[in-house]
Order: C-alpha cells, then structure tokens, then sequence
C-alpha cells in the first residue's frame, strides 16, 4: 500500500496524458435525486485512461532499456496508450495484436508508431508470442494492468477526483478488467479520503475481480462477453488482487442493457459516445445508487471512447429496455382479424416500440412486441398482469438475450416436420473463414436449418443456428461445437425460439 501511493503521488503521467474534467451529469442527478459527476477519461489523446499507466511505466526505464524498446499484447485501448509513450520517449514499441483485430484498431496503433505484429486467434496467442519477443530481443514488456508502475499511473485519475472535488464523495466508481486502475484509484481514495467508498464495476458475463475475492484468490474465467471489450478479461493481475480485495468496498456487476443505458446517459448529459467499457462505472453507479439511496455525491470514471461506429446501433437498441423504458413481450392471440385491435386496446394507451407478426397457421398467433413503458421497470409486471388478466398467455421477453439478439428478426420463420433440430447461439470469430470452420466441423448427416447472424460491431459474430441432428447423434454433435471452440449455448428449449422458430409450438 505504501509502496503503491508513493508510486502515484511520483508518478510521471503529464507529459502525454491531460487532466481530464470532472463533469456534473445534470439530468441524471435529476433522476437520482443526488450529485452524480463523470471524471472524463475518453478526453485524452488516444481516448483512454491507458495512456497514464503505459506512460509512467515508460518513463521509468533506462537509458539502456528504452534502446532495446518496448512489447505488448493488446488489441485495445492499451496498445494505443503504449505506442504513444514510446513514440514520446523515442523508443520502439512493438504491439503484438490477434488476427482477429479490427483494421481500424491496427491502423489507428500504426498512426501513433506502433509496430504491429498480427499473431495468434485471441489475446492468450498474442500475449504468449510477445513474451516470446520480449525473451528473445531483450524489450521490455509493458503489461496492461498488472504492473507497479501502470497502476500508479493509473491511480493518478484518483488523485484529480479528489483535487476536482474537494467536498465529500459517497463513493467513487471504478470499471474492473484486470483491475489495474481499480487498485490505483482505491489505494490512492482510501490513503487521502477513507470515508469515500470505492466500488468496483464489472458486466455479469466478466466478473473476473468478483469471482476471485470471493474464492480468495485469482482465478482464471473459462471465457468472458465480450460486448464490453475494455473489460473482457479472464483472469486478474497478481498485483491488482492483492489491493482490490483490501480496498474495493463492493463490487457491481450489471448486464448488457443496463451498459447500453448508461453509454445513452452520457451522451444525453455531455454529448460524449462513450465505449462500452467506459461506460461501465456509471452503470454501476445507477445499480447501486437505487440499492443505497442518498443525497451525497457519486464519481463515476468514463475510462475511454474507443467504440466501433457499427456498435452503436446495437447500443441504441438495448438502451431503453435498460434504462426500464421499455418491455419485450411474446404474446398469444387467437388468429382472427379482430385480434390485433383487441390487443391493442388492452395496451391502455401505452406506445408500442416493436411489433413483430407472422400466419403460422398453427391456431394461434404470436405477436413479438415493445411497449414503451412510463413508470419504469415496476410497471412491466402490471401491464403483463394486466393482460394475462384479459386472457392473453404472455411471456417476458426483456431479459431473454436470444430474443434480443435474433428471434425479434425471425418472427415467422417456422419450418414444419424438423422434430430433432437444435438450436444453438454463437459467438463466431469476425473473420474470413469462420462460417466455413463451422461447416466443415458438422458431419453431412447434420443438416444446417436455420443461420442467422447480424454484425453489431463487435470483434465476434452473433449467430443463431440450427442443425437437425438424431438424438443418438447429439454427444457427438456437442463434442464436434466443443472441439470447434466457438462459445455456444443451446437455446432450443428457449421461450424464444419454441414460441416463434419452432415448427410446432406448444
């Protein structure tokens, strides 16, 4: 600890890095009825906090040691802050990036000059091949978190909340990947204001510093979402577990919607497009603001503003079912002409968002359908208590990702006499070939039903297929997906897919 604030109070961060603003959020501290202000990370040079930590870690080597230059893995906002501080320094910066990286992110490290080598499908490839470089050539390799130097850096953006805000703060927010400005902002909070809470923030499908302070140890996740890039992290530093688990107050984990309200909330406020991992503490902040109501202030960090443009379409559309402004229902009418009116009405003036409708001929229709909601997430139970009242059988839809992300496209496409198809959802790979592997993995015998898939702007694909395959066959069909390595899940028994894909729905 004392190591670590000496580290920050010495830290070398301005000759690249801005002090960023601490912005009031004027709407949202409406909303919360308390001060909420947003620390502006996504204002410095390569639009990110990474910047500070790559910087200090930098300047602290030799004379000797910036001649043999710098390596890194990272197919982020890290490789962007490392090639800047070497360029800075006049060093050579080597950045070892998957394959699979978008042209855009290796074309922006190339600008700052980076010297980038493409290696391996993932992160895990491209970090072992540059530890094999950095073996080899001498460099110095410059780690995205787990690093003294980095998390001072890093613990540098504490120090200016405290500086910008000199009045009491409730708690201050912090996203978690591998937990390296999570330590340097809590050792730095925690030595100069103890009263202050720091909460960590982490999406549900990455809690990589959750999951290891509550097996009081590190551990390595078996994969990560991946929407919230910034933060998809497996496992932890070594470093960073040893302060988050001393310093953090709590730990938040919110999902997809609630990230998209939040990147929503920051633009509405100060006309900023945050990333999704930038947006992250702020979704924790909401979270845990109605959980721990009050009227003291509330610090979230923006770590950066490095999205694909492709992405915010996806972020548009999730937002209002996270902020609780709109519900997704599948719901059962008789088919007859008059049914749409009747629904309708029974909506009691409430808008609708989405409408999705398909003649399946099976006896009843199954509308798909948004409904913009005014009183936030508790009116949901009311209006589907309402209409199950009115006789509709109705299900929830909000919180079903495999409507969200595909069935709401599909509604209709039905196909009769497929009694042994599965349903499975994909994260695909975002590159040439991917189909072609999964083809190739599925034996001739397995025919391919149904593929849907959709670019958010993601680094993967998200597809929904469907493969007809014997019962006797399905071990063998889970050993080819497995030996495939495509993250997947078997959706056929979604509420999703019976009511709308299923060619005889119950």
């Amino acid at each position: 600890m004392q190591d670590t604030i000496r580290r920050i109070l010495t830290a070398r961060v301005y000759d690249v890095a801005e002090e960023t603003a601490l912005d009031p959020m004027a709407r949202l501290s409406a909303r919360l009825d308390r001060p909420v202000l947003l620390k502006r990370e996504d204002l410095q040079p390569v639009f990110s906090f990474k910047i500070r930590g790559a910087y200090n870690k930098i300047a602290s080597l030799t004379e000797a040691e910036l001649a043999r230059g710098v390596i890194c893995a990272s197919a982020g906002n890290h490789a962007q802050g490392v090639a800047m501080a070497a360029a800075t320094r006049n060093a050579r910066a080597v950045i070892v990036m998957p394959v699979t990286t978008p042209a855009i992110k290796v074309a922006a490290v190339r600008s700052l000059g980076g010297e980038v080598v493409l290696f391996g499908e993932g992160f895990d490839d491209a970090y072992a091949h540059a530890r094999e470089i950095e073996a080899r050539t001498g460099a110095t390799f410059v780690h995205p978190f787990d690093d003294p130097d980095v998390i001072a850096g890093q613990g540098t953006i504490g120090l200016e909340i405290l500086r910008q805000h000199p009045d009491p703060i409730d708690a201050v927010f912090v996203p978690i990947g591998g937990g390296g400005l999570a330590a340097g902002v809590a050792a730095i909070v925690r030595f100069l204001r103890p009263e202050t809470k720091i909460i960590g923030v982490e999406p549900i499908d990455a809690p990589t510093m959750h999951a290891s302070i509550n097996a009081g140890h590190v551990v390595t996740l078996d994969q990560v979402g991946l929407f919230a890039d910034g933060v998809a992290v497996r496992r932890a530093g070594d470093h960073t577990f040893r302060l988050c688990k001393d310093l953090l107050d709590d730990i938040v984990l919110v999902d997809t919607d609630a990230i998209c309200a939040a990147v929503k909330d920051i633009f509405d406020d100060v006309r900023a497009v945050a990333e999704p991992a930038g947006a992250l503490a702020l979704a924790g902040l909401k979270a845990w603001s109605a959980r721990n109501p009050g009227a003291g202030s509330l610090v979230a960090i923006n770590s950066g503003a490095n999205v694909n443009f492709d992405r915010l379409r996806h972020v548009a559309e999730r937002a209002e079912i996270g902020e609780g402004a709109e519900a997704l229902l599948a719901v059962a009418v008789t088919e007859d002409r008059d049914a749409y009116r009747r629904f309708l009405r029974a909506l009691d003036g409430r808008s609708v968002t989405e409408f999705n409708y398909r003649w399946s001929g099976a006896g009843a229709a199954h509308f798909f359908v948004g409904v913009a909601l005014r009183d936030g997430p508790a009116e949901k139970e009311d209006l589907i208590a309402a209409l199950r009242a009115d006789g509709y059988s109705v299900e929830d839809m909000t919180d079903n990702e495999t409507a969200k992300l595909h069935v709401r496209y599909m509604v209709g496409g039905r196909a009769a006499g497929l009694d042994d198809e599965r349903i499975l959802r994909f994260q695909f790979p975002e590159r040439p070939g991917a189909f072609l592997r999964f083809l190739n993995a599925l034996q001739p015998a397995w025919a391919l039903t149904l593929f849907h898939y959709r670019n958010h702007g993601d680094d993967v694909g998200r597809v929904l297929a469907g493969v007809s395959v014997a019962p006797g066959d399905r071990d063998a069909l889970r050993a080819a997906l497995d030996g495939l390595g495509y993250p997947y899940i078997d959706e056929t028994d979604n509420p999703a897919s019976r009511l709308f894909l299923d060619g005889a729905p119950a």
